[in-house]
């Protein structure tokens, strides 16, 4: 073994260089943010043009692409729509123009009403208020401290004030200043204008060009632009509408209380929007000063101010996150700090450009890991996830809290959820820190946090009195165990399976002899331990030959990998083994009794069912001509999705219908291996309807997705599902053009598997253009006559398929 350097050894070159390196490497990150942040301030001239074309951009490439799908080149369709963009800014120049003059010939008519409330407003300032005696006292020491300053005796020549007064401009000088300000932001506009123009042409190579600049996978290049362009415009589009909702109530409010020139109030009010945080403010100056000046009384004033002060929370508070939603994924907090920290770089500019650019900067932090502090700072998600934060609240001991957070989590009253999703979890973690950074007063911050967790969410959802229980859970060796142990007791005693448990202990006579398990009929032993197949299989023996009629489940809650190698409950001495609560609450109520009927939820019936079957017959997938459009669908879904089967399925009257399907699954049901059978392929690969999950889908109307059915407590029963093996689904429903979900494209697997949300959401996109496709071919048959007598319904054919049950 190498020993460690004498503290006073002089450290190598090499060794002093890997000693600093995670301090370089801070030194170097701050460095380059300064030199960003510089680069973005003194090259502000241009790059706030090129960002400011960039945004626009985003705005008008959608009307450029409407345009070129109309069969116009690309250069007409930027002219075109460069053009319209001019007229318009032009239009509503003269307009604005037009307003501010009729305005401004008004404004001397109603200067006698200024001079009254003005004259009102200081004689009512003159009278006496709370807070003159205050001010009385302050000038009298005011007095005092300038008379004794008076009275000091000065040693120098007194002090004498000089003022410079400075030489007039002559009329060329002051017509070069005003050129001067009026041209600088005409050169922004025109350098804008010609970037657009530029953006919008070859917006193509400019993407390309970026991809190659950033490097790197291209997979997560061309995802974080295309999250950051959907962002953008998403955010863009949402902001104009919301501006046009608070711009259009604004105008007709202040016509209606007789403000001058309301359709200018309501356009800048509109605009001004643009502009976060101080933009309505500056707005609202304007109708209020023109409402003071116009009206003798002060009746319009406060209309108007009413009006403004209505709009403002009707718009914060219902129209904003009605239409905005998650458009940008950013948090306030990080909104806040980014219009500073953009306005205190590129001024008014940066104010308005603050969100797009925020959003880039998040969006590289969501698809970079190296950048991924971003992702943390700016993001609107939660740092930790529910299981983390709960786990963190109970290391720092803050046991009041660890509570609000579990009963927020809990608060839909499914503890069954909880327990897996964040219970078990938090017990995972604190099992992975037990030996390695947890010290043992952070173990019982742990333990004693989760027991008075635990009391209080029975004492929340307590269960229903009952008599001896049915089943007991164990804790096997520690108290991790036991801890889940309780999850699970209480979770089936809600269920109305009534359950105790009992805490870990030393496994000899004496304990065993104490479990009592008289009239129990389950017994569910928790082990939280990476390898306790020694402790578990000596367990399950000894309580064998004591209770050799009690069902033995094993609750494995941290041994994936002893679960991959194969051990099987015969081989570990138990009947079952499971890894989360809804499982074993699955497990142990198949062994408690027969009062659960079927042991899974049946697919129900939609109120609409009979225009649904009508709507299934008119649309053309009975047709046998659509099978070949049906099996193209599922051999597209299949290899998008890397699954092995996909299919489309019909939901008749009592049937689940296949219509079309690709891929093979090795499968055999309990039918065929007691005939001696072996897997089918067949062409009716349907089900009963009441047992099929597409059933569901159709019913509810809504993508379904099963992870993983062997745990999911309304399908492991499933004897339809269990006798095919099938562990995933996840199925999204084929709505004609009336609304009726006529079958489902679904996908299927033998092992637990897991879809993201953009996946569920292009799972829902290839459904609907299955249906597109099949208008489109239903048109070009001429009518979507049913089959005839002779004809047979379509049905999968490729490759083995899942055979059918009765």
């Amino acid at each position: 073994m190498k020993s460690d350097p004498h503290p006073d050894e002089p450290l190598r070159p090499g060794g002093l260089l890997l000693a600093l390196l995670p301090e370089a490497r801070l030194l170097v990150s701050l460095i380059t943010a300064a030199l960003v942040i510089a680069a973005l301030y003194y090259g502000r001239s241009i790059l706030m043009p090129l960002f400011l074309a960039f945004l626009l951009g985003f705005m008008l490439d959608p009307l450029v692409v409407r345009l070129k799908r109309w069969g116009l080149p690309r250069v007409y369709a930027v002219i075109a729509v460069m053009v319209g963009v001019l007229a318009a800014l032009g239009l509503a120049t003269v307009f604005l123009g037009n307003q501010v003059s009729a305005l401004s010939a008004q404004l001397p008519t109603y200067q006698s009403n200024i001079q009254h409330k003005l004259r009102e407003l200081r004689k009512t300032a003159g009278q006496p208020g709370m807070f003159d005696g205050a001010v009385r006292t302050f000038d009298a020491v005011r007095r005092e401290v300038d008379k004794a300053a008076a009275n000091t005796p000065r040693t120098g020549p007194p002090v004498q004030r000089v003022h410079v007064e400075e030489r007039p401009l002559t009329p060329m000088e002051q017509a070069i200043e005003w050129a001067e300000v009026g041209l600088a932001p005409l050169a922004t506009a025109g350098i804008v204008l010609v970037f657009v123009v530029l953006v919008l042409l070859d917006r193509v190579d400019l993407r390309d060009r970026l991809l190659r600049l950033w490097g790197g996978s291209l997979h997560r290049s061309t995802d974080a632009m295309d999250e950051a362009g959907r962002r953008i415009s998403r955010y863009l589009t949402m902001q104009l509408a919301v501006n046009v909702s608070y711009g259009v109530p604004m105008a007709l409010g202040l016509w209606a209380i007789g403000v001058p020139g309301a359709l200018l109030w309501g356009a800048v009010a509109a605009l001004m929007r643009f502009v976060p945080y101080v933009g309505p403010m500056i707005a609202a100056v304007f109708p209020l000063a023109l409402a003071f000046a116009v009206d003798p009384g002060w009746d319009m004033f406060l209309w108007t101010g009413t009006l403004i002060i209505v709009l403002e929370v009707v718009s914060n508070n219902i129209v904003e996150p009605l239409l905005y939603g998650a458009s940008t994924g950013l948090s306030a907090m990080s909104l806040m700090v980014a219009a500073t920290f953009w306005t205190a770089l590129w001024g008014p500019i940066g104010l308005i450009m603050s969100t797009p650019l925020t959003v880039c900067l998040l969006v590289v932090g969501h698809h970079l890991p190296r950048f991924a502090f971003l992702n943390v700072l700016l993001g609107s998600q939660p740092a930790l996830d529910p299981p983390t934060r709960l786990y963190q609240r109970l290391l720092a001991g803050d046991v009041e809290e660890a509570i609000e957070v579990a009963t927020l989590q809990a608060q839909d009253g499914n503890l069954a959820a909880f327990y897996d999703d964040a219970g078990l979890q938090v017990l995972r973690m604190a099992t992975s820190d037990h030996a390695s950074v947890a010290t043992a007063e952070h173990r019982h911050r742990v333990v004693t946090g989760m027991e008075a967790l635990l009391d209080e969410l029975v004492e929340l959802h307590p269960p229903p009195a009952s008599t001896r229980p049915g089943a007991v859970c164990i804790g096997g060796k520690w108290e991790v165990d036991t801890l889940a142990a309780r999850m699970l007791a209480h979770a089936l005693s809600l269920q109305g399976r009534p359950a105790e448990h009992r805490p870990a202990a030393a496994l000899n006579a004496e304990t065993l002899a104490r479990l009592d398990l008289r009239g129990a009929r389950t017994v569910c032993i928790s082990y939280f331990a990476v390898a306790p197949e020694t402790s578990a299989r000596h367990f399950c023996k000894r309580l064998r030959r004591l209770y050799p009629e009690l069902r033995i489940v094993l609750g494995l809650w941290n041994a994936p990998e002893l679960l991959r190698q194969g051990e099987t409950p015969e081989s570990l001495g138990a009947d079952a083994v499971v890894s989360s609560v809804g499982e074993a609450m699955v497990r142990m109520s198949q062994y408690m009794g027969d009062d659960l009927p079927e042991g899974f939820l049946e697919a129900p019936l939609p109120a609409d069912e009979p225009a649904r079957l009508q709507a299934l017959q008119a649309s053309g997938l009975l047709d046998p001509r659509a099978r070949t459009l049906l099996e193209a669908a599922s051999r597209r879904a299949a290899d998008i999705f890397d699954m092995p089967m996909a299919l489309v399925s019909l939901i008749t009257e009592d049937r689940q219908q296949v219509g079309g399907a690709f891929g093979s699954l090795p499968l055999v049901s309990s039918a065929e291996t007691a005939a001696g059978g072996v897997a089918l392929g067949g062409d009716d690969m349907g089900m009963q309807r009441r047992m099929s999950l597409c059933g569901h889908v159709v019913a509810d109307g809504h993508t379904l997705v099963v992870p993983d059915i062997a745990r999911d407590q309304r399908f492991a029963n499933n004897p339809a599902m269990q006798d095919r093996g099938v562990r995933f689904y996840a199925g999204a429903p084929l709505v004609d053009a009336a609304g009726f979900k006529v079958g489902t494209l679904c996908l299927v697997d033998v092992t637990p598997r897991a879809l993201t949300t953009r996946e569920v959401r292009l799972l829902e996109s290839m459904a609907a253009d299955l249906m597109v496709q099949l208008r489109s071919s239903v048109a070009q048959w001429g009518a979507a006559a049913p089959p005839g007598e002779n004809d047979q319904p379509p049905s999968a054919t490729v490759g083995q398929l899942l055979p059918s049950t009765g």
